[in-house]
């Protein structure tokens, strides 16, 4: 008996990931078990990698990975952003600048649906700027204790948001020029 293409383990680490985006607001608002959390993070950024990794080595590659991962991707950074700011970890124009890509990004990938082309491929330089960021938040996150570890988180954090910042706002600006050059060779 065949298994249907969306039954995969890769699949199963890409739901996982999602469901522990509710449960890493939970632990970092409410109780703030700031270790949960970090955890929740961590292990939402190993699942990140390895689905991907597993779904391209076993086979396994799927229209709902290859749309799932990156709307994960874009929830995890979202609802990340939104705790880290509630906590007072960012200021407000970190979450302007990712929000205002992603919404760029947004409005070109309608218009390669209207066109019926495909959605873009994500490129090594995009998962590096996902993966900078969602290495910096944890960092961000500890960075809010006090003591000689928050001080190192501070470092490493902000180390990591700016090499993620501007390598997201570098491969939007390529992802954005990429679609509408598709588009008008749609036309």
């Amino acid at each position: 008996m065949k298994i249907p293409s969306l039954l995969t383990i890769p699949n199963a680490l890409t739901g996982l990931r999602a469901l522990g985006i509710p449960l890493f607001i939970y632990l970092a608002l409410v109780p703030k078990a700031d270790g949960w959390a970090i955890l929740t993070l961590a292990i939402g950024g190993a699942t990140d990698y390895f689905d991907g990794k597993l779904a391209r080595a076993w086979g396994q590659e799927s229209r709902f990975g290859e749309l799932a991962d990156p709307a994960i991707d874009r929830l995890y950074i979202v609802a990340t952003l939104i705790v880290l700011f509630m906590r007072d970890a960012i200021p407000l124009w970190v979450i302007a600048v990712l929000l205002i890509r992603d919404l760029a990004l947004g409005a070109v990938t309608i218009g390669l649906t209207f066109k019926s082309l495909p959605p873009l491929k994500v490129t090594y330089l995009g998962k590096a700027a996902t993966f900078n960021l969602l290495y910096a938040f944890p960092f961000l996150l500890l960075a809010l204790h006090p003591g000689w570890p928050g001080s190192i988180a501070y470092v490493l954090g902000w180390s990591f948001t700016w090499w993620g910042v501007g390598l997201y706002l570098y491969t939007g600006l390529s992802y954005f020029t990429t679609a509408i050059a598709a588009i008008r060779v749609a036309r």
